[in-house]
């Protein structure tokens, strides 16, 4: 089968790397800093949004500012580097990327200095004609910046490529360039959610590969 969309960009976290339980404990260890309350994996991923700084606003009931968000991220990201060596790969992630048939890169809001080598370290990096992290030192952020730079790196437009990540960040992203986003349900956001925006959805990465090749 030839594919429409001749490239598929990837996201990592909550999508190929099963950081959930991670990303949770490390916002909780955020929150214990601002006397906030302890949140679960399910309430995470109902009320997660980004900016990050809202969603920590909502769940401090205080307003964020820069600098205290800046404290926060740091915190969050110590206590993900600490847990990090014990999230695996998605149980599908290596047949998933196997599946697609044409290039693939992948674009992660994680941090590009410790993204690259951590990618590596799973064994994906010869399949992806890129990896770009995040160039930037405190995060939070929307990803079609980033997305856009991606595109212009790697010489694509929107309409070459079909995007594949567990939030509506990701399908906004894919939007603003004008391409599709296939939903993955087993990561960072509810599935609810993302089965209510209209999105292709999907509940596993082999079948949102799947999805992603019958796009046209």
């Amino acid at each position: 089968m030839t594919t429409a969309r001749r490239h598929l960009v990837w996201d990592w976290n909550g999508t190929l790397l099963d950081d959930l339980d991670l990303v949770v404990r490390a916002t909780n260890a955020a929150f214990a800093t601002a006397g906030g309350p302890v949140v679960s994996a399910d309430e995470h991923r109902v009320r997660f949004r980004r900016p990050i700084a809202a969603y920590y606003a909502e769940m401090l009931g205080r307003a964020i500012d820069e600098e205290a968000f800046g404290r926060l991220d740091r915190i969050f990201h110590d206590a993900y580097r600490a847990g990090l060596t014990s999230c695996a790969l998605a149980a599908d992630a290596t047949a998933a990327i196997a599946a697609w048939p044409g290039s693939q890169s992948l674009l992660s809001m994680w941090f590009h200095d410790e993204l690259v080598p951590t990618v590596r370290t799973y064994g994906l990096t010869p399949h992806f004609t890129r990896v770009d992290g995040l160039r930037a030192v405190v995060g939070g952020g929307h990803k079609a910046e980033w997305l856009a730079k991606h595109l212009a790196e790697l010489g694509l437009g929107g309409h070459e490529v079909v995007l594949i990540g567990d939030s509506l960040d990701d399908a906004d992203a894919a939007g603003s360039v004008g391409a599709p986003c296939v939903l993955y349900t087993g990561g960072l956001s509810d599935p609810a959610r993302l089965r209510a925006s209209g999105h292709p959805v999907a509940d596993t990465l082999t079948d949102a590969v799947t999805l992603a090749r019958a796009l046209p």
